[in-house]
């Protein structure tokens, strides 16, 4: 399964890739007072989008054979991709204010950014590891 590894990557990557820029073009679409962010294309698209991401993820895990709760890294990424999901459906769905769904938006984008660090750094700190020690 290992000679699988670096298309089942270039799949996980894609659809990073993907779904953050779909995440970003449906809070923005939210912030300027549009509707197509909510619609049903949009939202089934973003759910096939997340479950290849997933899916692709377990087959990594799989075949590296690393697994949250070993990897002190993984299990800090799987926790803030959760923390990531929540604040992002507030930004698109649940906030109640422009105001909280600005904030929302903003903070599930720099979540965002945060666990691509994690990913690349293989470390909990991610970014924080670099800004320590320099």
């Amino acid at each position: 399964m290992i000679e699988l590894y670096p298309q089942i990557k270039l799949v996980h990557v894609a659809a990073v890739l993907a779904s953050g820029l779909l995440f970003f073009v449906r809070g923005l679409g939210v912030q300027l007072g549009m509707t197509f962010p909510r619609a049903a294309p949009l939202r089934y698209l973003s759910y096939t989008i997340d479950t290849v991401l997933l899916a692709a993820a377990i087959m990594l895990m799989a075949v590296l054979q690393q697994y949250p709760f070993v990897q002190s890294w993984l299990t800090v990424k799987i926790l803030i991709v959760i923390a990531y999901i929540v604040v992002g459906s507030f930004a698109i769905n649940r906030g109640r204010t422009k105001a909280a769904r600005l904030l929302c938006w903003l903070g599930a984008l720099a979540i965002y950014g945060f666990i691509i660090t994690i990913a690349r750094a293989h470390d909990p700190l991610g970014i924080f590891r670099t800004l320590m020690a320099g």
